[in-house]
């Protein structure tokens, strides 16, 4: 088989999205760890438009952006597959994967903002967790999103069964409370305990304390914004890099 390599950071959910995928397709492959801070000459090789991970690189051929990975990685590695073959589920797996993407803006405001600016952050980021438990998950008792077996939805939503309480504390707020989302509470308890996501996600002790640390960096352009802009600070956003970095 063909190399594969993966750039990614151990952080960054995105960079999981691939790992999962591979795994469970069980395609081997190198995975590159990358220093967001001073980024190197194969991420700049390979992804010069963005300079992002994560980056997916096949037989020396490079894909970058992680839902444009995920799609290579389905149609190149058929067995296992993420996707539903009726032609409407297909379509219903990938609005929902587009959801996210569209809707991530929402929490990241949640990280960018202080005072009555990240209430309301907090308040449209609910809202996004509502639409999910009222009409993603549809059957009570399927243990993921369409059924008993992960797919791209799953893979896609990810980042709430690991990262969700980490960004909470990190933050100050509570996003998910089991009384209104049991279906998403029950689905994050199912993620977590399948085999291959369980044996493939960072280390809470390392994530939370890195969260922290990237919230102190958003807080503190705040601040400087609010003293430059002579405004009260519960007006201010901030610029994305600090969060950026955990992006990508």
């Amino acid at each position: 088989m063909d190399e594969v390599k993966l750039i990614g950071t151990w952080a960054s959910p995105f960079s999981y999205r691939v790992i999962w995928a591979l795994k469970l397709k069980g395609v081997e492959y190198e995975y590159v760890e990358e220093d967001l801070s001073k980024k190197s000459e194969m991420l700049l090789k390979y992804n010069p438009i963005y300079k992002k991970i994560p980056v997916h690189v096949h037989a020396g051929r490079p894909v970058a952006d992680s839902s444009v990975i995920l799609e290579y990685i389905e149609e190149t590695w058929p067995n296992n597959p993420l996707l539903p073959s009726n032609p409407y589920e297909k379509a219903q797996a990938r609005f929902w994967i587009k959801f996210v993407e569209d809707k991530g803006s929402a929490f990241v405001n949640v990280f960018r903002t202080v005072g009555e600016e990240q209430v309301k952050a907090t308040k449209e980021a609910k809202e996004v967790m509502r639409l999910i438990e009222e009409h993603a998950l549809l059957e009570v008792e399927n243990k993921f999103f369409r059924g008993d077996i992960i797919g791209l939805i799953d893979i896609v939503f990810g980042w709430y069964a690991d990262w969700l309480p980490s960004f909470e504390e990190a933050n100050g707020v509570k996003l998910l409370d089991p009384n209104s989302s049991p279906k998403l509470e029950a689905w994050i308890e199912n993620f977590k305990e399948d085999d291959v996501i369980r044996e493939n996600l960072p280390n809470r002790n390392e994530l939370l304390p890195y969260f922290k640390y990237l919230r102190e960096k958003s807080v503190n352009l705040v601040a400087k914004a609010c003293c430059s802009a002579s405004r009260p600070s519960n007006l201010v956003s901030v610029p994305p890099a600090p969060v950026a970095n955990w992006l990508g």
